[in-house]
């Protein structure tokens, strides 16, 4: 039963048409997204938008899972509702990240380590009981002259598959995120290369500490050039070295890959999963886990505002309805900003013409 419900999980969070909404930022980084709109970081207005996020009218639609923030699993909607409950009433599968971010790997300069093993057990039970069905955890590589080294990604993969283990252990879907950054001056041949090593030591890892793949799920990078390449290439390339890659590295039991958008705007983003999901069928399901692809334009509409919370909720669900089309491989760039889901359309219904919702 146990491991059949962790499959029935995974499986439910990569369902046609659906994917992540990553809202698991730390204090740090909301911080920032914050002040780019000229907005304080408190407790009460990361709850304010996180609940603005959440109680969004219809996101279920395209938004199976939400990864929350240790704060943000213990906070309420105004109403007093627990941010688990309320996405579980809508049909949102709560998940939370549990890493406790990348510290110096000692002996290796400029590479990290993601900690958080220790204790990791009785936090799980907590976050059972908050509600949590999945985990996230991130690993981070870099790309350098000499970078990485072979006992930097031993050292993550073994990370990862540990987490990955006590996740399951205590009936939580690990998401594994080993994260190739995209910051370098590296060519698209060489991320394809080094993701293609971490992801089979990863697996190589996952294997050895005995975690039922059919009860996990992938969240890598894209296949991308370095930002500092100069390097130019199109959404077909990228989806078909990406494919590649995991064609070699990720085994077929895994259900679902769920890409990351970091360092991409939210139109790159969408599109790049459309392209992918153009080359289908593949032995896994094609999804995201987007946090700020899908956050970026609701921040910009929102800027704390409390008049522009209705405004912010049809930014978001207006990139979950495009993410949603992309996800069927069915995403055109004209659709950006044609506003259908704003207008209630339904995404998917095969109509042109728009449904203009009341106001």
């Amino acid at each position: 039963m146990h491991h059949m419900s962790l499959h029935a999980t995974a499986e439910a969070l990569v369902a046609p048409g659906k994917g992540i909404l990553a809202a698991d930022e730390s204090l740090p980084t909301m911080a920032k997204r914050f002040a780019r709109i000229g907005v304080e970081s408190t407790e009460q207005v990361r709850r304010r938008y996180r609940e603005l996020l959440f109680t969004t009218s219809g996101l279920s639609e395209h938004v199976s899972g939400v990864i929350l923030f240790d704060e943000t699993i213990r906070q309420h909607t105004t109403d007093g509702t627990p941010f688990p409950r309320a996405l579980a009433d809508t049909g949102i599968i709560p998940g939370i990240k549990v890493d406790r971010g990348t510290k110096p790997l000692a002996g290796f300069p400029d590479e990290v380590i993601t900690e958080g093993l220790d204790g990791l057990r009785p936090r799980f039970d907590e976050y059972v009981a908050l509600g949590a069905r999945f985990a996230k955890w991130r690993a981070v590589i870099r790309i350098g002259a000499a970078l990485p080294t072979p006992g930097c990604l031993e050292a993550n993969a073994h990370a990862l598959a540990r987490y990955a283990a006590l996740a399951q252990e205590a009936g939580l879907v690990p998401v594994v995120e080993p994260e190739v950054l995209m910051d370098g001056t590296h060519s698209i041949h060489t991320c394809a290369s080094v993701t293609t090593t971490v992801l089979r030591l990863v697996y190589d890892q996952l294997a050895r500490q005995r975690v039922d793949l059919a009860g996990t799920l992938l969240k890598p990078n894209m296949v991308l050039p370095g930002t500092g390449s100069g390097e130019h290439v199109d959404d077909t390339e990228i989806a078909a070295r990406t494919l590649a890659v995991l064609r070699d590295a990720v085994p077929a039991a895994v259900p679902g890959v769920v890409f990351l958008s970091g360092g991409q705007t939210a139109e790159q983003a969408t599109a790049r999963l459309d392209a992918l999901n153009r080359r289908v069928p593949q032995p896994w399901e094609l999804s995201f886990s987007f946090g700020r692809a899908l956050q970026a334009p609701v921040l910009d509409v929102w800027e704390g505002r409390e008049d522009n919370v209705e405004a912010a909720q049809s930014a978001l669900l207006e990139r979950a309805w495009l993410n949603g089309a992309a996800r069927h491989g069915r995403y055109r760039s004209d659709m950006e900003g044609a506003g259908r889901a704003a207008a209630g359309a339904q995404p998917g219904s095969g109509t042109g013409h728009n449904v203009v919702a009341g106001g």
